[in-house]
């Protein structure tokens, strides 16, 4: 088969988690009400560093737009997921799961570069203390988003741009809940070895490189932290702490999708799970439950906005 696409692959058909109602009805019940807490738990964040000037620093901003992301991210398979638990017949079209791919791979880059630069800010702000509002500007904050956005939409169409022109004429079964390039190049009908092993550098490789990359600026971040005994350490340390489980949590699951790709198992769906509905709910949880300054910040806001109604009514 030449380069143009010679799909006559109209839809694929998802086998979903389970066949057992009452493990469908658990994960039905698990499932939204993570999906439900993470969105209501980001959507709080958003709002909180918008409207609380106390906020209006480097720190909060990347952080309120690491839960943007988060709110895109969980929205992608999750809501589909809980809607086909009961469905006997869970499809997906082929524009649908070309769509599932380039969002979640875009949304997952641009989280991937953003964290990046979360550990920058504590860096700077740590070990360059004096100079941290020189550094990290309204300027480069903005510019930063706007990079981790370029390259989170570049990653997902260079994994597109190989998976597109595949040819899809007859296998459509997936053994899973959403749709993945893994998964999907296997139904191609031609050799995908070449495109498997384009794939794992892309996104595979990537991932692993970003996260030891993230965990030594941790480390050495640490390393800086322990030669002070002071107030101010403590609370770097618990910010970092926070950083390093964030970190764990998104970069987990992705290496074990891409750098070792295997034969659909228990443990890769329950991944797929944890990285679709969990690890969102667990971002604004682990940042919100230990900073004293954002749940000060949520009162405040939660204030204001009940006097705004208040007033409101008069």
């Amino acid at each position: 088969m030449n380069g143009a696409n010679h799909s006559v692959v109209s839809e694929f058909v998802l086998l979903g988690l389970s066949n057992s109602w009452e493990i469908q009805l658990i994960l039905f019940l698990f499932s939204c009400i993570f999906y439900v807490s993470s969105m209501v738990g980001n959507f709080l964040i958003v709002v909180t560093v918008t409207f609380d000037p106390h906020l209006h620093s480097p720190m909060y901003f990347l952080l309120a737009n690491l839960s943007i992301i988060d709110l895109i991210f969980c929205s992608i398979a999750a809501p589909k997921m809980i809607w086909d638990l009961f469905r006997k017949q869970k499809v997906i079209s082929f524009g649908g799961c070309i769509a599932q791919i380039f969002f979640s791979h875009a949304v997952g880059g641009s989280e991937m570069v953003l964290l990046i630069a979360m550990a920058f800010d504590r860096y700077v702000a740590i070990c360059k203390p004096l100079h941290y509002l020189t550094i990290m500007n309204q300027r480069v904050c903005s510019l930063i988003l706007v990079v981790a956005w370029t390259i989170g939409l570049i990653h997902s169409l260079a994994q597109l741009v190989f998976v597109i022109n595949l040819p899809f004429c007859g296998p459509n079964v997936l053994d899973s809940f959403y749709c993945d390039i893994p998964r999907l190049i296997k139904l191609a009908c031609t050799e995908t070895y070449k495109v498997e092993l384009i794939v794992t550098a892309n996104s595979g490789f990537i991932s692993l490189g970003a996260f030891f990359l993230l965990i030594l600026s941790y480390v050495f971040i640490l390393v800086t932290v322990q030669k002070h005994s002071s107030r101010s350490s403590s609370k770097a340390l618990s910010t970092l702490a926070a950083h390093i489980i964030v970190v764990v949590l998104f970069f987990g699951p992705l290496i074990f999708f891409y750098v070792c790709p295997s034969p659909s198992t228990h443990l890769d769906k329950f991944l797929a799970i944890f990285d679709a509905v969990l690890t969102p709910f667990l971002n604004p949880l682990i940042y919100t439950l230990r900073n004293t300054e954002m749940k000060m910040a949520i009162r405040r806001v939660f204030r204001k906005f009940i006097g705004l109604g208040k007033k409101g009514l008069y």
